[in-house]
């Protein structure tokens, strides 16, 4: 699979729809935030940089990246990892809290690799 729909495509319907509905949140989060395809997932970069991947998996679907500081509490009902942040179709993670991941993890982006300044270089 090499795109986000054909990925889409392969999923039973209540996972499609699970996902496809996490993919809008993103998108909707940030500006700037770019769609791409990486490690055989739907993903998305932000100046450049990987912030998240959605998938699924036989008894779940998933957001993948870190989980950024000062969400476990928000995470609670949820199975976490390091990297992943696990939900059901019928059980998905709240718009609210999404926007409040992808803002962190752009946020965490941005201090550690500064866009530069584009007319002085710096």
């Amino acid at each position: 699979m090499s795109t986000t729909d054909t990925y889409f495509a392969a999923l039973p319907p209540d996972q499609r729809k699970a996902l496809q509905a996490l993919r809008k949140q993103i998108l909707a989060a940030v500006p700037n935030i770019e769609e791409h395809f990486g490690y055989g997932m739907p993903a998305f970069k932000f100046n450049d940089h990987p912030v998240l991947y959605i998938g699924a998996a036989k008894a779940h679907c998933a957001l993948y990246g870190s989980v950024p500081a000062g969400f476990t509490e928000k995470l609670k009902g949820y199975r976490t990892s390091k990297g992943a942040i696990q939900f059901t179709p019928e059980g998905p993670l709240p718009a609210t809290l999404v926007k409040a991941i992808v803002k962190a993890k752009c946020a965490e982006i941005e201090v550690r690799w500064p866009m530069k300044d584009l007319k002085s270089g710096k």
